[in-house]
């Protein structure tokens, strides 16, 4: 006999086809998490700097995902093996990075659909891909070209203020981002003057990685190479072209 207060609730089709597709991935790859710090004070910056001049353009906000997802690319560019699959006993590394980015349906289940040539795609680019892939995959009407191809995935669960997530990878891909959210913390900075203490948005992002394809010291390097790309590029000029009149 039940429990008093017991709910039933059949998985929707939706959850069913996760639930599969997820287990398929852990039973398939040997999973390793690792994470990163970022400085995401460029960033910040210039969304301030932008932000309402894209939002008045673009009817929608400027978050940190594109600048993310493109420094991404970069970093994939020096570490190829991640952008890759393995069939059968050998690793298939692909040449354009096409980006899968996770998109919940309302908690009922996730669906990703992929920003087809990520690598080539500037800021602003990717940040309106995004926008139309995420709005298109809540309203039901994405394409199967907008759902096939990927090579890497990021995922995206930072608007929730998260701190620390490891995700399942998106079979049959080598790794995956979880992207967590950006707070503002007491670091130490080092340079030329020496060392102080300031206040800087930092965020985690967490990668999973199949480890018969690639060794931790690779993903480490990755992780290290993101960051160093986040935090040094000139996002100004970056984001100028974009605003430029037409």
């Amino acid at each position: 006999m039940a429990p008093d207060g017991v709910q039933r609730t059949r998985f929707s089709p939706i959850r069913r086809r996760v639930a599969k597709h997820m287990s398929a991935s852990v039973q398939t790859s040997p999973h390793v998490g690792m994470a990163s710090e970022i400085d995401f004070s460029g960033v910040d910056a210039e969304r301030d700097r932008i932000g309402t001049a894209w939002r008045e353009r673009e009817g929608f906000g400027l978050s940190y995902l594109p600048f993310l997802a493109w420094a991404l690319c970069r970093a994939l560019e020096r570490h190829p093996r991640l952008n890759a699959s393995i069939e059968g006993d050998e690793l298939v590394v692909f040449d354009a990075v096409h980006l899968g980015v996770a998109v919940d349906l309302d908690h009922e289940g996730l669906i990703v659909p992929v920003v087809s040539h990520a690598d080539r795609r500037s800021v602003a680019d990717l940040a309106r891909e995004f926008r139309r892939l995420s709005s298109a995959a809540r309203e039901r009407q994405l394409t199967p070209d907008d759902v096939n191809g990927g090579t890497y995935t990021i995922s995206n669960p930072g608007g929730f203020g998260t701190l620390f997530t490891i995700p399942i990878i998106n079979q049959p891909q080598i790794g995956i981002l979880s992207t967590e959210g950006v707070h503002r913390r007491a670091v130490v900075v080092e340079d030329d003057a020496g060392e102080r203490i300031e206040i800087r948005p930092v965020g985690i992002v967490v990668q999973s990685f199949d480890h018969r394809a690639v060794d931790g010291a690779y993903s480490a390097s990755f992780l290290r190479e993101l960051a160093r790309v986040v935090a040094t590029t000139d996002w100004h000029q970056q984001l100028d072209q974009a605003l430029a009149p037409s």
